[in-house]
């Protein structure tokens, strides 16, 4: 549970500090929320760190869609604010944690696992986006 309030506020945050609209913070503050909640669940039912930032990026990615219909704004609004709590930065520091003690071989699998985390939230929420935009043609050419 403190990790969805974390994730609402890591959210939140860099929406405040993007000067976001302030009748939006709020539900930027839910995108993360919705991410990271799937992104738990997934990794519980895995335990793949690449897969459930996946999934977790695809929530963000369909949220920001919806509201950005909902609100007749646009989508980039809530999925760069919902997106922050699945950048994988601990991955990082810990690759470059296991270079500095030499540790080579754990080192490179922990930053291709970081470099593959970072690669599916541009995946997921690109997703999102193309699948929303083949929706709408299908629907305008009927």
């Amino acid at each position: 549970m403190l990790e969805l309030v974390l994730a609402f506020w890591g959210s939140l945050f860099p929406a405040i500090l993007f000067n976001i609209n302030k009748k939006y913070l709020f539900w930027v503050g839910l995108s993360g929320l919705a991410g990271w909640g799937i992104y738990m669940i997934a990794y519980n039912a895995t335990g793949n760190v690449i897969m459930a930032t996946f999934a977790g990026s695809c929530t963000v990615g369909f949220y920001s869609e919806i509201m950005a219909r909902m609100f007749k704004t646009p989508a980039s609004i809530f999925s760069v604010g919902g997106m922050f709590p699945l950048v994988p930065g601990i991955g990082a520091y810990n690759t470059v944690q296991l270079i500095v003690e030499n540790s080579l071989s754990k080192a490179a699998s922990k930053g291709i696992e970081t470099v593959a985390s970072a690669g599916v939230i541009a995946l997921g929420i690109m997703l999102a986006s193309v699948l929303f935009r083949i929706n709408k043609k299908l629907l305008t050419a009927k």
